[in-house]
């Protein structure tokens, strides 16, 4: 009977604290008052949608002297998207909203901003049904060839 005295308590299991109190300014303060190791890591593109990822070699072009860059969308090509969008009487947003994309990036393409992704371009092309010239080598033979249903035509006039 000694082990159930009227004056004590046993705790059995006490809870720590929540993720958000754990991550509060006055909890971190505290930790670093009592010398506790604290890890500070940034979560990269977090709570974002990120499925166009730039496959180019970005440490490649790190390590290069010369000022190269990416190889953007021609202003051309956003004319083309920016009109066939027109002619089929969508904004951006339904454009987007159609190709499952977001609106910033209907904008980027326009624009001549966007990095070209062939599985992007290839959605615009079918919501528009226009040709935006998406092949390999896109800037020499953008006039030269002609695509219908999947085959390739070429033009002998140029």
């Amino acid at each position: 009977m000694a082990e159930s005295d009227w004056d004590t308590v046993t705790i059995l299991r006490k809870k720590g604290p929540t993720v958000a109190q754990s991550k509060s300014k006055q909890a971190v303060a505290a930790a670093q008052r009592r010398g506790e190791e604290l890890d500070t890591t940034k979560k990269w593109a977090a709570g974002q949608n990120k499925q166009h990822v730039i496959t180019k070699n970005t440490a490649k072009l790190d390590r290069e002297t010369e000022e190269l860059q990416h190889q953007r969308v021609s202003l051309e090509v956003g004319k083309v998207i920016q009109q066939g969008r027109q002619n089929q009487g969508l904004t951006q947003k339904d454009l987007a909203t159609k190709i499952n994309e977001k609106p910033q990036i209907i904008g980027d393409y326009e624009s001549g901003k966007a990095i070209p992704n062939n599985q992007v371009m290839g959605k615009i092309e079918r919501a528009i049904g226009e040709f935006l010239f998406t092949g390999l080598f896109s800037d020499i033979f953008c006039h030269s060839f002609l695509w219908i249903w999947g085959c390739q035509i070429t033009l002998l006039a140029a």
